[in-house]
């Protein structure tokens, strides 16, 4: 049974102090095997839209349990087309 699962993480960003959400995709062959394919998915601040990919500060990244996610054979790339867009937007008004 080949799962795939979010893991999320949050931290500061260096620009703004902002939070920073960072997230990754994984796959699981069985419920007890390691997980394989890690493919990271991205990381914005959501406050002022900066693309930071690492924390820079030691000990300061927060963790959150991952999640099972339906898995998508193909991703619409539109949607990760109209967010970066957005994230740009909101950028320059700042």
């Amino acid at each position: 049974m080949r799962r795939q699962y979010l893991h999320l993480s949050a931290y500061s960003c260096d620009q703004c102090r902002g939070p920073v959400v960072s997230g990754s995709i994984a796959v699981r062959e069985d419920e007890i095997s390691k997980e394989t394919g890690i493919r990271q998915v991205g990381a914005i601040c959501l406050s002022c839209g900066h693309k930071q990919n690492k924390a820079t500060e030691p000990g300061v990244t927060r963790y959150f349990p991952p999640v099972q996610w339906e898995s998508v054979n193909a991703i619409d790339t539109t949607h990760i087309t109209t967010a970066h867009v957005e994230a740009l937007n909101r950028a320059e008004l700042h």
